[in-house]
């Protein structure tokens, strides 16, 4: 199982917002996601706006792809990408670059 860990920036003045978009995930995003091969997957805030993401699949880029190809995929990111500082005319989810593992104790 792979590991990835990525960052994102949200704006300052849509946390709150970005907060509540994800206390109600629209239940067939939840199950794209789960069928598409993202388990475990978490997102952590900070109060600047960092952004961590973290999710184990077998194959990231495999899963971004399947994501990438489903319908409410789509309308997900087009309504969150207002919530990012800079995402260089990519779409969220194809800002998510992993970060390099340095360290895990098993």
């Amino acid at each position: 199982m792979q590991r990835v860990c990525f960052l994102l920036k949200v704006r300052p003045d849509r946390l709150a917002e970005y907060r509540e978009r994800h206390r109600t995930v629209w239940p067939e995003m939840r199950d794209a996601l789960s069928a598409t091969g993202w388990h475990n997957y978490s997102l952590f805030l900070r109060e600047d706006g960092l952004l961590v993401g973290y999710l184990e699949t077998e194959d990231f880029a495999a899963a971004q792809q399947a994501m990438a190809r489903t319908d409410v995929n789509a309308r997900w990111q087009a309504g969150m990408a207002g919530f990012f500082e800079v995402l260089d005319g990519e779409r969220p989810d194809e800002a998510m670059k992993p970060l390099t593992e340095v360290f895990h104790l098993a």
